[in-house]
């Protein structure tokens, strides 16, 4: 059963990114647009997110209730050494998800709208950079509960060179999928050629910022490039995701758009495989040389079944339900 448990936990870690990320990335995307398309962007952005906005949270929720119930021990680590970027990044999605509602469905069209898309843009961006930060410092070696001092102990843990690096990676990621998301909800060729544009150039930011995350690992001495090429299935990975981006720029440059969105997530989940394949199921790397386990540090047996029970016909119930969700959107934006 805990094998199941583990699955579910991946998989909704998988699904909120890509999810989530698109809908993190369609305010990204808005921001660093020019004032004179902005406008048509938010519209095709909407439009994109708008069958998943209200969902994709289940995700992070179900990873949360996965760690409290199944993996207390890693749950109380994170959310002690790592809970100034988790109360940052939870203070994120909701005030970007009290703006966009505001944004969209206040009465009073005012200048309050001018605030409202201000906070959306800001906590679309610090979100997922902080969602990064915290990734980062469960595998770099940087929490280190024998450390003295406030600064080392709840601040460093996070706040380095690679934190930040895999936080403008994970920013570039969310742009990158939105984009990607929205090629589908453009109206006519010169909306569709904006999004393309807007494809490419996010296409550029992962690559330069993925190479940031490899020179700071580097310089951190975190063997990075041994977790990923030192064994066949990294170097798989890799290889899948650049056959992906490939075969997403020929789609583009055909104008045949029906694959990107399968392509663009599963260039997400070969990333994650080619990321944390090496240590798992290691899931956080201490400084003081010790290691939390998946299957070292789980919750008693009886607590394992109940909670993979749980998932599994929580699930019969979830994911039909979100189907139709996103069918209903679908049909309403035909």
């Amino acid at each position: 059963m805990i094998y199941i448990v583990i699955g579910f936990l991946w998989l909704s870690i998988c699904l909120y990114i890509i999810l989530g990320g698109a809908d993190f990335g369609a305010g990204i995307v808005e921001m660093f647009t020019n004032k004179k398309a902005r406008h048509k962007t938010h519209e095709i952005m909407y439009e994109s997110i708008a069958p998943v906005w209200e969902a994709n949270h289940m995700w992070l929720i179900i990873a949360i209730v996965i760690l409290f119930v199944g993996f207390p021990e890693i749950y109380t680590t994170m959310s002690t050494y790592l809970h100034i970027p988790l109360v940052l990044m939870l203070l994120g999605i909701i005030a970007r998800g009290t703006a966009f509602t505001f944004r969209h469905y206040d009465a009073v069209k005012d200048n309050w709208q001018v605030l409202y898309t201000h906070i959306f843009y800001y906590a679309s961006l610090l979100t997922p950079f902080f969602l990064g930060l915290i990734a980062a410092a469960t595998v770099s070696h940087s929490i280190n509960p024998d450390a003295v001092g406030f600064l080392d102990l709840y601040v460093f843990s996070w706040l380095n060179w690679f934190g930040v690096s895999v936080g403008l990676f994970t920013v570039a990621l969310c742009a990158y999928l939105a984009s990607i998301f929205s090629l589908r909800e453009t109206r006519d060729k010169a909306d569709l050629l904006l999004m393309i544009r807007k494809s490419k150039q996010t296409m550029i930011f992962v690559v330069i910022t993925g190479i940031l995350v490899f020179a700071t690992a580097y310089i951190s001495d975190i063997p990075l490039l041994m977790w990923v090429f030192s064994k066949p299935l990294g170097i798989m990975a890799i290889a899948f995701a650049t056959i992906a981006l490939l075969l997403i720029l020929r789609a583009m440059n055909r104008q045949k758009l029906l694959p990107v969105r399968a392509l663009a997530g599963f260039q997400m989940v070969m990333i994650l495989v080619a990321a944390t394949y090496q240590h798992n199921p290691d899931i956080i790397l201490l400084g003081n040389g010790q290691h939390l386990s998946l299957l070292e540090h789980m919750a008693p047996e009886k607590t394992i079944a109940a909670l993979g029970w749980a998932l599994m016909l929580g699930s019969l119930f979830i994911l039909p339900f979100l189907f139709y969700l996103m069918a209903s959107f679908s049909k309403l934006r035909k």
